[in-house]
């Protein structure tokens, strides 16, 4: 017996339109270097974005997402609660990263979105590189884009100062963190 999860999707040509993320398949996430060692990966659970694409003139596109900071997660309750407080994101003061793009650029099936990144009270402009994964048409009739990309900042330059020295020197959190986005985005009607 087939499903509706089983129907086959089609292509699409053109994707230009309004978009919403689909937060339940998408994954906004971090990587970070622990005491010089190993990779702590860890991701945010709650967030929201809006896209406008513009296949035909790619400045035209747009990105908005906001990110609920109390909604990250690494793995481990002590380390998630370390990263809420004061001497990290300090989820009480400042709930939500936000980023605003600023300028879009199209180059094949590859898009560069420049924009404003605002953690706690300070906004910086980041760059990050992304491959579109696909298009289609799913079992559900929705118009579906994917995305994936990722860039490395340094969490001092948003503040995020807090460290420990190792004995062996160096320090327990790296400086440059990774950021992953594999995005799938629903056309809006």
């Amino acid at each position: 017996m087939s499903s509706a999860f089983d129907a086959p999707t089609t292509a699409i040509d053109d994707i230009s339109g309004d978009y919403a993320l689909d937060v339940t398949h998408s994954r906004l996430g971090f990587v970070a270097r622990h005491a010089m060692v190993t990779k702590v990966r860890g991701q945010f659970h709650a967030f929201s974005g809006t896209a406008k694409i513009d296949e035909a003139t790619p400045s035209n596109s747009k990105v908005d997402l906001s990110i609920e900071v109390a909604s990250i997660e690494s793995g481990t309750a002590d380390r998630d609660g370390h990263l809420k407080s004061a001497d990290f994101f300090d989820a009480e003061t400042y709930p939500a990263i936000t980023f605003s793009s600023t300028e879009v650029s199209k180059s094949g099936s590859d898009w560069t979105i420049t924009g404003d990144l605002t953690i706690k009270d300070v906004t910086k402009p980041v760059t990050i590189e992304f491959e579109q994964t696909g298009s289609a048409v799913d079992p559900f009739g929705n118009t579906r884009v994917g995305f994936e990309g990722e860039t490395t900042i340094n969490r001092k330059d948003w503040g995020l100062t807090w460290n420990a020295a190792l004995e062996t020197g160096g320090v327990l959190v790296s400086e440059k963190i990774k950021l992953e986005f594999d995005v799938s985005a629903i056309k809006s009607a």
